[in-house]
């Protein structure tokens, strides 16, 4: 079927609705996802907005651009959720409509305001409900708040990240907030799929620190097998050798020559077929344990012709590599656009990345921009929030 065809078809979370009781990045990137497969996504907001509308500059649209990252798709319900009345109404709202309803809020908080999966699947059974948490719902932090970049250092991340001897570094983006929304937003569907054949909902319980450790897997299967802590690589990983960034004449490139055959192919573009026979580089693990005198000899040659050059050179030799580009450089290389990732959004003034995943060859296709602060609410009722706020 055509891929023109293809967007005309029913997206496979159309007709649900999903009720997003989140703010920052976790619970509305799970929200968002949910949007771009076609449910019908309610955020309810406080009345002052999500947190998030003020982390700029830059600021587009009315609000950052880091909100309009993440909440395309949804329409806004602005309460005040301290309001008895407030309360009822959303949770009129949920009972009458929900299919999914997804928190990040603080802990404690749904439960205090009767909000929680217990009370609201006590009356209505067939509801989904997702807990984004911080530290998870057991244990001794189990009450303490997180953030993207407590779970980075809590979870062992930074200690990996950077080069050796410097002091700590997180990783760009918030991976740990956007995988976490990525895993709720699994369970979700997984959840949906289940009451297709039991007519009933469940709970879907995530959290940072489990995503952060979940990032660390192979880190940790490292330590338990040998006992010894990984420590920090630069671009480099531990156990593959030549697996990094290496500067050249006009940038740097990383190549990855992951196994003996890539390797001998490298040494032959790099005219040092000797390498492939010396003991100390003949084999991964020799080449591992012998790093510290391999990565200088490679350094000595990239260095010496341009990214550009190199790219060509390996390529034709079949050896991965890739350019370091900036956002600006990977936002207008030909292959994102092939791939059409940017994607205009309706009510934008900028595009946006969209879903990276394809329905039969289709890419989702934004439906709306990021909604305005209490969009859904009547006039009179948006009239009272100004007030109240």
């Amino acid at each position: 079927m055509p891929a023109a065809a293809q967007n005309h078809a029913p997206l496979p979370l159309a007709g649900k609705v999903v009720i997003e009781l989140g703010h920052s990045v976790a619970a509305p990137f799970a929200g968002q996802i949910l949007g771009d497969l076609g449910a019908e996504v309610i955020k309810v907001e406080k009345p002052d907005g999500d947190d998030a509308r003020k982390w700029g500059p830059p600021f587009v649209d009315g609000s950052a651009a880091t909100f309009q990252a993440l909440n395309r798709n949804k329409r806004s319900l602005r309460l005040d959720l301290r309001q008895a009345e407030d309360r009822l109404l959303l949770k009129n709202l949920i009972l009458e409509r929900a299919d999914v309803v997804l928190q990040n809020m603080r802990p404690g908080q749904v439960e205090s305001l009767g909000l929680d999966a217990v009370s609201l699947r006590l009356e209505k059974p067939s509801l989904v409900y997702c807990n984004l948490g911080a530290f998870g719902a057991m244990g001794p932090l189990s009450e303490r708040p997180g953030y993207d970049p407590l779970m980075q250092a809590f979870g062992g991340i930074m200690s990996v990240v950077g080069e050796p001897g410097s002091p700590p570094v997180r990783v760009g983006p918030s991976i740990i907030d956007m995988g976490t929304g990525m895993w709720a937003a699994m369970g979700i569907v997984c959840q949906l799929m289940q009451r297709q054949t039991t007519g009933v909902g469940g709970v879907v319980d995530v959290s940072l620190f489990e995503t952060a450790a979940a990032w660390m897997t192979m880190y940790s299967a490292q330590y338990l097998a040998s006992g010894k802590v990984p420590g920090k690589n630069g671009s480099g990983q531990t156990g593959i050798v030549p697996y990094r960034a290496y500067r050249t004449a006009d940038g740097d490139l990383v190549v990855t020559a992951g196994n003996d055959a890539l390797f001998k192919r490298l040494c032959e573009v790099l005219n040092h077929p000797e390498w492939v026979t010396n003991e100390q580089f003949s084999s991964n693990p020799a080449r591992v344990l012998h790093a510290h005198i391999l990565n200088p000899l490679l350094e000595d040659c990239f260095v010496k012709k341009t990214s550009a050059q190199w790219s060509t050179l390996l390529d034709n030799a079949g050896i991965p590599c890739a350019p370091v580009q900036d956002v600006a450089a990977m936002v207008a290389h030909p292959q994102t656009q092939a791939m059409g990732l940017l994607q205009a959004v309706p009510g934008s003034s900028i595009p946006m990345i969209g879903l990276p995943i394809r329905l039969d060859g289709a890419r989702p296709q934004p439906r709306s921009s990021s909604p305005s602060l209490g969009e859904m609410n009547p006039p009179s009722t948006s009239k009272t929030r100004d007030t109240a706020a």
